[in-house]
């Protein structure tokens, strides 16, 4: 599942990310943390298939279209490139173990946490009091981001509302920052709808 470009770059929050699938089909999905939204990017095992990271120009492009605030300069190496592939896969089986209620692998902790202890990306405030990042990002200070981000949200008041979606054949995960806490797909667009149908279509035959 690949990710695509929103209208702007450094998008709000709530606006979702455009994920492509292989088929050629396209739906919105917000995850609802910067670090899951890195996941949909390709994964271990069988979501290799779905690997769009495979150069420095993939990377800032994933960095441009995720929820990181727009304007950011980035250089990537070649080494940053495979270091974020390992901080992905770690993140796909911490947040499936999270979801699961089972251990973290000591060896996925400790690629989040090494990303993590690297200074991250950082902001600065201008003469005319407006933000923008501050020169010399690099691959490194994203992930970093990214790693302290999911250290937050396995931390924080939401973990528990870690969840993979309800779909069958879909293994995307997000959090529910919802105030009742009831949603259960990855998009209402794509996995919601599906099962609005299937659920049509059952009623039909029983009828």
């Amino acid at each position: 599942m690949s990710v695509s470009a929103m209208d702007t770059p450094g998008r709000p929050e709530a606006a979702g990310m455009l994920l492509v699938h292989p088929d050629g089909s396209s739906f919105r999905f917000d995850p609802g943390a910067l670090c899951l939204e890195l996941l949909p990017t390709g994964g271990p095992g069988p979501l290799a298939y779905f690997e769009v990271l495979h150069g420095p120009d993939d990377v800032v492009r994933w960095a441009g279209e995720s929820r990181l605030p727009g304007g950011l300069d980035l250089a990537v190496s070649p080494a940053e490139v495979a270091a974020a592939r390992l901080l992905r896969d770690a993140l796909w089986r911490l947040a499936e173990a999270q979801v699961a209620g089972l251990p973290a692998a000591p060896d996925d902790l400790a690629t989040v946490n090494d990303a993590a202890a690297h200074p991250p990306l950082a902001a600065r405030l201008t003469a005319e009091r407006a933000r923008e990042w501050a020169a010399g990002a690099t691959g490194t200070a994203l992930l970093s981001t990214v790693a302290r981000d999911a250290v937050d949200l396995f931390t924080g008041a939401y973990a528990h509302r870690v969840r993979t979606c309800g779909a069958d054949d879909c293994r995307l995960l997000f959090v529910d920052t919802s105030r009742p806490g009831r949603r259960r797909w990855c998009s209402m667009e794509r996995c919601g709808n599906r099962h609005k149908v299937r659920a049509h279509r059952a009623r039909l035959t029983t009828d």
